[in-house]
């Protein structure tokens, strides 16, 4: 049984129960005062809206280059995938591993694993809750890893800075790559995962 069929709804801000008033429009907490709701108001739409908005910026942060490397006065731009290149090249087996898994893999998954949560609560695909939850506890995982190529770009430029003989620079994709990251990272948390049980009904996993 969900906690809305008997009534009973969670605050947003302080996590307190309360009782399901069905004579008023609008609940409040009776501990903190916020406005108490069974459902985040518009979660579809507002993920949809963010995960769009990702998804269209996932391109030039992979098109434009997201770093300059200057050695010498000379230096070329690269970008995320042409960087994986220059590290397997150069024999940065582990670190190429890590930047194609943290930069192009993850941020892949979470776009297109949020979008298929969002189409199979909205159609009614035939995934189980417990795929669903799965899978977003997976999202919620992988999400904190997103900004470990920003993190990086963001310590080589503070740290590789010698004027012509050497230094980096953060180039357009860096911005671009940091947006999808926050995005996604906003569009999971504007998610309601208490909707993937009220889509529970037409599973076969109910227990």
């Amino acid at each position: 049984m969900r906690a809305i069929d008997a009534g009973i709804l969670i605050c947003a801000e302080c996590h307190e129960l309360n009782k399901q008033d069905a004579d008023s429009d609008e609940q409040v907490c009776t501990r903190c005062g916020a406005l108490v709701h069974a459902r985040r108001p518009n979660s579809l739409v507002r993920t949809w809206a963010l995960l769009f908005t990702a998804a269209i910026l996932y391109i030039p942060a992979n098109v434009l280059p997201i770093m300059t490397i200057n050695s010498l006065g000379k230096g070329a731009p690269s970008t995320i995938m042409s960087g994986v290149i220059d590290l397997v090249h150069y024999g940065m087996f582990p670190i190429a591993a890590v930047v194609f898994i943290a930069s192009i893999l993850v941020p892949t998954f979470k776009l297109v694993g949020i979008g298929l949560l969002l189409f199979s609560i909205q159609r009614r695909q035939p995934l189980s809750a417990r795929q669903r939850i799965w899978m977003y506890r997976f999202i919620e995982f992988i999400g904190r890893w997103s900004m470990l190529d920003i993190f990086v770009i963001a310590i080589l430029v503070a740290v590789v800075n010698f004027g012509r003989l050497a230094s980096i620079e953060a180039n357009l994709g860096a911005i671009a790559f940091a947006s999808v990251v926050i995005l996604t990272m906003l569009a999971a948390v504007s998610f309601d995962p208490r909707l993937i049980w009220d889509n529970t009904e037409s599973d076969d996993d109910h227990d």
